[in-house]
């Protein structure tokens, strides 16, 4: 039976989109919120923050290269609904889902004994490093619990549906910033102060929230069904091919925002703390750029089912259009509010300081951010995961990590740690424009 022809009109992937933004900036607002609810703990609070930040940018590396398999179940699920193939999945869901769960626990036992070792080779330490093991070892046991929800997470985007994720997300960010000020600065005669142990308490308990919430929606708004059945699905091999492409991507990509922390680090107290305030605002501006990259995503790999390209293309220059202006609007509220940004993250006028001198690059990046990230999520509907592994390694690898060793000798500090992100941003969007205009483009009907 054919299809009715693919909406994307700018009603529908507004639709689309906005639920994805308000999900999408779940992650980073927990991130965010315990950063600046600790950054200003009065005692200790620039330890606090920098614990915050090693942590926080460890963790983002575990989830991000995991959830990678999220992308790969929407991408499943859209191009099986573009081709009127989805009642033949049946059993994948709950395959799908259960192999994250097992890689979540896999990666947990494997990191939870070594975190000293980690955080150390992070350049953590004294107070810093005692405050990173301390937020980590509370926090981490959310991690199987984030990856269940964002399998979900990708089942629902696969199915065309924004609205549920949104649903939940927003739920788990508002409980984290309620707990946070009540766990972290305790309230009179009912809550003790508990300090950074209290934010990540906050993060866990908010991360339960929205596995509770998830498992509720797939059971009584779906026909899925998580009951494990075997033989494997037929498509678990093109799950497992993608997810491993999007690992070694995902290794990539996040082998240099470690090294950046690992630089900043090194570069003293006040600077791990200020980087720790430009990446949460950059993680945050990110996810939210992110929120018309995933209707491309969605709608682009249902549009591939369906071998609409000349629809495909309108697509990509629409969402792409949408994503600078949003840019456009990001930078325009950083210069704004340039003071403010650094004041609800801390107090120290050495750590502002640094901050105010580097905060423009993370302004200069959105534009970088909008084109690059749109274009990413469009391959990742499309199933380009071995082209986007190549795009990530070649960044990281050919642009990155030679403007950081470039940086290091010309002592360009944490400015030069932001200039090596330019790079890498710069690198990723570039190679993705031209990947498109010669694959996908010459497919338009003319």
């Amino acid at each position: 039976m054919k299809n009715f022809r693919t909406d994307i009109s700018f009603g529908r992937i507004q639709q689309l989109a906005i639920p994805a933004i308000l999900s999408g900036i779940a992650e980073p607002v927990l991130s965010s919120t315990d950063a600046a609810v600790v950054g200003n703990i009065p005692e200790y609070g620039t330890e606090s923050l920098a614990a915050v930040g090693i942590v926080g940018s460890f963790l983002s590396m575990l989830i991000w290269i995991l959830a990678q398999s999220r992308s790969a179940i929407s991408a499943i699920v859209s191009q099986n609904l573009g081709a009127g193939k989805i009642d033949e999945l049946k059993n994948f869901p709950a395959q799908a889902i259960y192999f994250n769960i097992a890689l979540s626990i896999i990666v947990l036992v494997s990191t939870y004994f070594f975190v000293e070792e980690i955080f150390s080779l992070l350049n953590a330490e004294g107070i810093i490093l005692e405050y990173s093991i301390a937020y980590y070892d509370i926090r981490v046991w959310g991690f199987p619990l984030t990856l269940f929800t964002f399998a979900v997470f990708g089942l629902f985007r696969g199915l065309q549906n924004t609205f549920w994720p949104m649903t939940i997300a927003t739920t788990g960010a508002l409980v984290n910033i309620g707990l946070d000020f009540a766990l972290v600065y305790g309230i009179d005669n009912f809550i003790r102060p508990m300090g950074i142990e209290g934010a990540a308490w906050a993060s866990l308990i908010s991360q339960a929230v929205m596995a509770l919430m998830a498992l509720i929606f797939i059971l009584r708004k779906t026909d899925v069904s998580l009951r494990l059945r075997f033989p494997l699905h037929p498509e678990i091999k093109r799950l497992v091919q993608m997810s491993v492409n999007l690992f070694i991507r995902s290794v990539a990509l996040n082998a240099a925002l470690m090294l950046a922390v690992r630089e900043a680090t090194g570069l003293g107290k006040e600077y791990i703390a200020a980087h720790a305030i430009a990446i949460n605002i950059w993680l945050f501006s990110a996810f939210f750029v992110d929120g018309y990259g995933a209707a491309g995503n969605i709608l682009g790999g249902k549009l591939l089912g369906e071998k609409d390209y000349t629809t495909l293309w309108k697509l990509t220059r629409r969402v792409n259009l949408y994503n600078l202006i949003v840019a456009g609007i990001l930078i325009l509220t950083g210069l704004i509010f340039y003071k403010d940004l650094g004041l609800l993250f801390n107090k120290d006028p050495e750590v502002l300081t640094i901050f105010y001198g580097m905060f423009f690059m993370v302004l200069i990046s959105q534009p970088l951010n909008a084109l690059g990230f749109t274009l990413d999520a469009i391959f990742k509907g499309l199933g380009e995961m071995s082209y986007l592994r190549n795009v990530l390694l070649g960044a990281t690898i050919l642009g990155f990590i030679p403007m950081m060793f470039l940086s290091r000798y010309m002592d360009w500090g944490l400015k030069g740690i932001w200039l090596a992100i330019l790079v890498w941003v710069g690198y990723r969007s570039v190679a993705l424009i031209i990947k498109y205009r010669n694959k996908y483009l010459p497919l338009v009907e003319k």
